[in-house]
């Protein structure tokens, strides 16, 4: 790809070392289904799937490697959760940082009885745990978080949202999306009964392959979104009622699997300390430097506190759009402009309906691309 790519909340790119390679061979070297066939070729692309939850359940401290499901994306994983979960009565806690991925599900929900409360975050999308607390009700069942925003790359304060669930016995439900990859993730220390991923994004594998991983005490109460075939109680109509292949019908994307698997084994080596710590200073040089130049609204944290590799600005003397464009047509330069999906965010950001250019720099970019970009601004904007 030529150009300077700067859009890797939307996804990553490049993959990892080896991804590409791997899709390939499965469909070049084997290509075969799982739990259908009783010959060497099925047992082979079985293990890679074990092993890939196995490898999922090493990063991000799953306890058990047949409660990790997999799904095409974080977004059906999350409508499988919460439409599976969410009954008419029930009410759900949320924040105003939520992507549609959680909020759509949800105006659907209401739509059948669910009530659902966004809980406000402040005008640089930092939640506070006092005042989720202030909104459980007696019949609050639930808590969704996105753990960092794709809008201001503010990151939650997920551990106490997660000891306040505990303590009111509500379950909580994580969005990964934007910090998988890229933050150390305890799914214990979190005390969280759900978490959803993506492969396409921080976990540099492809697309259309992510999943959840659930507690068993979740798992026994999530009615599944779709049922059918699975491989295994093929005798029965109902769908079984053990894990993974409760929530798995249909033929899984199996090269997606391999690619992740793949990606997996690259940031296992890598170290996610290490990639968080460079993609930290990618976006504080970044923000550091944009910061003096004139016109320019840079949202969320301080570029020294806490973060993701996102930086949104808002161009006040010029259209957002137009800005982007200009940076791809005139430097190369690949960004993304508008909503991100996520208007409850802008608005609480103060930057809807216009939105912002988001650059989100990823493991590949480097310091000369943060350079390139800096100079670009001065001399076009």
């Amino acid at each position: 790809m030529d150009g300077i790519y700067l859009d890797n909340a939307a996804t990553s790119f490049p993959k990892a070392p080896g991804v590409a390679a791997a899709v390939a061979g499965f469909l070049t070297n084997s290509g075969v289904n799982i739990n259908r066939g009783l010959y060497s070729a099925s047992f082979e692309t079985a293990n890679i799937v074990y092993e890939t939850r196995e490898l999922l359940c090493r990063l991000f401290n799953f306890p058990k490697p047949e409660n990790v499901i997999f799904t095409k994306n974080i977004t059906e994983s999350l409508n499988v959760i919460l439409k599976g979960l969410l009954k008419p009565g029930n009410h759900v806690l949320v924040s105003t940082m939520e992507h549609n991925a959680v909020m759509r599900p949800l105006a659907s929900l209401a739509e059948k009885g669910v009530e659902v409360s966004a809980v406000h975050c402040n005008h640089q999308g930092e939640l506070s745990p006092g005042d989720l607390r202030l909104q459980i009700k007696s019949n609050t069942k639930a808590v969704v978080i996105t753990h960092a925003s794709n809008v201001s790359g503010t990151i939650m304060p997920l551990e106490e949202v997660g000891q306040l669930c505990r303590e009111h016995k509500l379950f909580f439900i994580v969005d990964s999306a934007q910090t998988a990859g890229f933050l150390s993730i305890d799914f214990l220390a979190l005390q969280a009964d759900a978490f959803a991923f993506t492969g396409h994004k921080g976990l540099l594998g492809p697309q259309g392959i992510g999943g959840f991983y659930l507690s068993d005490q979740l798992a026994s109460l999530v009615e599944p979104l779709i049922e059918g075939g699975t491989g295994s109680a093929s005798d029965s109509v109902f769908q079984p009622s053990y894990l993974p292949d409760r929530f798995e019908a249909g033929t899984l994307n199996l090269p997606g699997i391999y690619g992740l698997n793949a990606s997996l084994k690259y940031l296992i080596r890598e170290g996610i300390p290490a990639i968080r710590e460079k993609e930290l200073s990618l976006v504080q040089r970044f923000m550091e430097n944009v910061q003096t130049l004139p016109g320019i609204q840079l949202l969320g944290p301080d570029p020294k506190h806490e973060r993701t590799g996102i930086a949104s600005l808002n161009f006040l003397n010029h259209d957002n759009a137009q800005v982007s464009y200009e940076l791809f047509k005139d430097f190369g330069i690949m960004t993304r402009c508008g909503l991100h999906c996520a208007p409850a965010a802008h608005r609480t950001l103060g930057t809807f309906p216009q939105g912002t250019v988001r650059f989100s720099f990823g493991h590949f970019n480097s310091l000369q691309d943060v350079d390139y970009v800096i100079h670009s601004l001065r001399k076009r904007f």
